[in-house]
């Protein structure tokens, strides 16, 4: 006999699970810039650089740095630019310490920079205090410099290795 052929019961699709901000704006971009075909050394590039123009101790020049080493390397602008600005709170945090050295190695021989010290110079020595400034800003820029050539290279060759064992290369076609 016969019998009529029923599709067995289905389970209506369950809803995706909500996705965290951090999930949504940082790691499924970073994962999408990962499944684009870069290599391994532009990757390590990439991060290297955007790690230290995110780090530099002068807020507003981070964009500027970032696209045109991207732009010049050839590398991926807004992955570099994405990971430059993941490091904005840890650069707010290092900019008072880069400029407090900053002024001790440019030539300020008074008391360490403090916002007391500046409040007062710019209310009776609004000269004064720009050079203080001006002084700090160049230190930390120095200072800055020094460790992004020491430790940007130790940055790339850490990560180079780890990045060509966890990302498989793309078949050309």
């Amino acid at each position: 006999m016969n019998q009529p052929l029923v599709p067995p019961p289905t389970t209506p699709p369950s809803a995706p699970p909500a996705q965290g901000w951090f999930r949504r704006r940082v790691v499924q971009p970073l994962l999408g810039i990962l499944r684009q075909g870069l290599t391994p050394r532009q990757l390590a590039l990439m991060a290297t650089l955007g790690t230290a123009f995110g780090l530099v101790p002068m807020l507003g020049v981070t964009t500027l740095l970032a696209t045109f080493a991207a732009v010049r390397l050839r590398l991926n602008v807004a992955a570099i630019l994405l990971i430059a600005h993941l490091w904005s709170p840890v650069q707010l945090l290092l900019i008072i310490p880069f400029m407090s050295r900053g002024a001790k190695l440019w030539g300020s021989h008074g008391p360490e920079l403090t916002l007391a010290k500046l409040q007062y110079l710019f209310s009776h020595d609004w000269v004064g205090a720009l050079q203080l400034l001006w002084h700090a800003i160049l230190g930390g820029l120095a200072l800055w410099a020094v460790a992004c050539v020491v430790l940007g290279p130790v940055l790339y060759f850490i990560l180079l290795p780890i990045l060509r064992r966890t990302i498989k290369p793309v078949p050309v076609p």
